[in-house]
């Protein structure tokens, strides 16, 4: 998971950056039951990251840090914000909020894929002629 960090009105120190890349790369083992592979195939080979995550935080503005994520899946934009007195409880609570909604795309996601699996089985079912019946080796179509 590729992610960008975009800091305001705080200096972006290495220790920050090291904890909202750890904080954040941490979700990244929900996308990869969703969608498999971490990047996506082009021409040249593996080009881009299926997850892109972008990070901003504010620094002090009346006393809280204000701090969003949006991660980018192919078809789907999730995002959390969250305001707090403390940098790290607002990460915090973005990471679990992310989680929540990767959880709840997972969810939909995959009922998707078995309602169009059901509805591809319902297509394709065999006729009650065509069926081999109990201790008769012939077809009632007559093969």
């Amino acid at each position: 998971m590729r992610v960008t960090i975009k800091a305001t009105k705080i200096k972006l120190t290495p220790e920050i950056k090291e904890f909202v890349e750890k904080e954040i790369n941490s979700l990244e083992k929900f996308a990869e039951k969703i969608f498999g592979e971490k990047y996506e195939e082009g021409f040249f080979g593996k080009l881009k990251p299926k997850v892109e995550a972008r990070v901003e935080i504010k620094g002090k503005e009346r006393g809280f840090y204000y701090a969003e994520c949006n991660l980018i899946f192919p078809k789907k934009i999730i995002r959390a914000e969250a305001l707090k007195k403390d940098l790290k409880s607002a990460i915090y609570e973005i990471k679990s909020e992310l989680e929540r909604e990767i959880k709840e795309y997972k969810g939909k996601f995959f009922a998707r894929m078995k309602r169009g699996a059901r509805k591809l089985k319902r297509e394709l079912k065999v006729a009650e002629g065509a069926k081999i019946k109990e201790g008769k080796r012939v077809l009632q179509e007559g093969i």
